[in-house]
């Protein structure tokens, strides 16, 4: 005798919050993505005066210049490692496609959105406050998911899932700086800790 199965229920009640979710997210990305340019074109500039530093020997600007590129070249891998981080949340948001999985699918991306938000706030602080907006519509599509379906949360294995997404985009974004932007040369970078 075969167990009886539940049929999955579609998603179709949460779906226009899921899209509004969605389209936020997007936002959120297409202004990191600005942000990303504007870094890009101030990384050039001053890399180009590292260069004019070093070709005229003047090794004290050379460094200044060195420095500010380094703070540079961190805020930008903030930035790829967000975006990745939040493309992977609109990624796993447009695959749903029952009530029934939105509470395991869904439940890292929570972390995830967080960590993103706490990573941002000191440089674009309207994105945070945006994110936790958008973090709490993903919690309450969760709640009534779960509510719903009678699914429920295991937040350890959310953690780590979060974990695995966000160390991800970290390798993402390391490999996507050394892809972008020249090496700053080591004798400038000499006892600084590069991140």
């Amino acid at each position: 005798m075969s167990e009886k199965t539940t049929p999955l229920k579609p998603i179709d009640p949460l779906k226009p919050r899921i899209e509004f979710t969605i389209a936020r997210l997007d936002m959120q990305i297409q202004r990191l993505e600005k942000a990303s340019e504007r870094f890009k074109d101030r990384d050039k500039s001053v890399f180009a005066r590292i260069v004019q530093a070093y070709s005229k020997h003047d090794m004290t600007r050379a460094k200044v210049f060195a420095n500010e590129l380094i703070e540079i070249r961190k805020m930008e891998k903030m930035i790829i490692r967000s975006k990745h981080s939040l493309g992977h949340v609109v990624s796993v948001l447009k695959r749903l496609t029952y009530l029934d999985h939105i509470t395991t699918k869904l439940s890292h991306t929570v972390a995830v959105i967080q960590t993103v938000g706490s990573e941002v706030q000191n440089v674009f602080p309207e994105a945070k406050k945006e994110l936790e907006q958008i973090r709490s519509l993903i919690n309450g599509i969760i709640m009534d998911a779960g509510e719903a379906t009678g699914a429920k949360l295991d937040f350890e294995s959310a953690n780590e899932e979060a974990k695995k997404i966000l160390e991800e985009a970290e390798n993402a974004a390391e490999q996507k700086i050394k892809e972008k932007f020249p090496e700053i040369p080591k004798t400038l970078t000499q006892g600084e800790v590069k991140n």
